[in-house]
């Protein structure tokens, strides 16, 4: 697994420019060391950049035997954020439900988790961020049938532009036997 390969002596570079730009001092003590605080933030938060779908399946594919063939997994209100790739601006206070029919064999509940983490963790669409969590528990959890909500703000809207800062997006993605069958989709209902 390649990970995350970040220029931070360039983003350092690029933060104090945009200081100057700003108007701003960047040799004023709060700001002093702000260009190193931010390349370490950006490798935290876009970690997810450094990884592929497929290599975040791998990564967090840790599966168990199943005792029921007719489960399915549910798993609500897994909190994540991550940036708007249009401004880079935050996506905030967002939620992720997932559910999917197991195989045989289910996923260790944490990884669920993490796998809607590492893919919030880059430059996103909340249309995407759906797609791609999809994807990697489909691959992960090796069954086809998965349904991810996601609610989420958008500070894109909230904090500029026409500011409603009461407005929230909501993405569905169903594949498999959630996109076929009402009831399974049930399991997602709030």
């Amino acid at each position: 697994m390649k990970g995350i390969n970040m220029d931070t002596k360039a983003i350092e570079e690029h933060i104090r420019g945009i200081l100057v730009a700003l108007g701003e001092d960047p040799d004023r003590e709060g700001l002093r060391e702000t260009p190193q605080r931010v390349a370490r933030m950006y490798q935290e938060v876009f970690e997810g950049i450094g990884y592929t779908n497929h290599e975040i399946a791998e990564k967090f594919g840790k599966k168990f035997e199943a005792t029921d063939e007719d489960t399915a997994v549910v798993m609500k209100d897994i909190t994540v954020f991550s940036y708007c790739e249009h401004h880079m601006a935050l996506m905030y206070d967002m939620t992720v439900d997932v559910a999917y029919i197991p195989r045989g064999r289910v996923l260790g509940l944490s990884k669920i988790a993490r796998i809607c983490d590492m893919a919030a963790k880059r430059l996103q669409l909340q249309e995407r961020l759906g797609s791609d969590i999809a994807e990697i528990i489909s691959e992960a959890a090796g069954s086809p049938d998965v349904g991810v909500i996601i609610r989420g703000s958008h500070s894109c809207m909230t904090a500029r532009g026409i500011r409603n800062a009461s407005a929230r997006t909501v993405t569905t993605t169903f594949r498999g036997a959630f996109k076929t069958d009402p009831e399974l989709r049930k399991l997602l209902d709030r």
